[in-house]
């Protein structure tokens, strides 16, 4: 941590998380990526199904290769198209991670407003990430 700055201990673990998180997805990202073109992991939809269905809707592409919508994904977590998106979830969590932090750390200094507000944006984003009710895009 810089001592520098004059930020509070609690934003700045939780810039921490943030960086330190925003790297290890990239890496993992980047070796999932080195599985698939090497095809150590074969993937789930041949390059020739992607190069065929390249111009159509995305509608008519799931159909034809019948890839699951919304989390259904992750049962696919094994095929080497489909774990890229495990860092892609992993990437997204970090900021709900940090304000797990963040809450926790607000409760300890008896900061009972930032801690609420905290605890209220966990809720919001785990709500949101879990499509329950998203607008359809999942």
């Amino acid at each position: 941590m810089n001592s520098s700055t004059n930020a509070p201990k609690e934003q700045l673990v939780y810039a921490d998380i943030l960086f330190y998180g925003c790297w290890a997805g990239m890496a993992f990202m980047l070796i999932a990526y080195f599985l698939y073109v090497l095809n150590i992991l074969p993937p789930y939809v041949s390059m020739d199904m992607v190069i065929q269905y390249w111009s159509h809707s995305a509608h008519d592409y799931l159909e034809a290769t019948k890839i699951p919508t919304g989390w259904k994904w992750f049962v696919l977590i094994g095929k080497g198209d489909f774990l890229n998106l495990l860092g892609i979830a992993m990437l997204a969590a970090l900021t709900i991670l940090g304000f797990v932090y963040l809450g926790w750390a607000y409760i300890q200094k008896k900061d009972i407003k930032f801690a609420i507000i905290s605890c209220i944006e966990v809720l919001v984003l785990v709500l949101a990430a879990s499509g329950i009710v998203g607008g359809g895009a999942h």
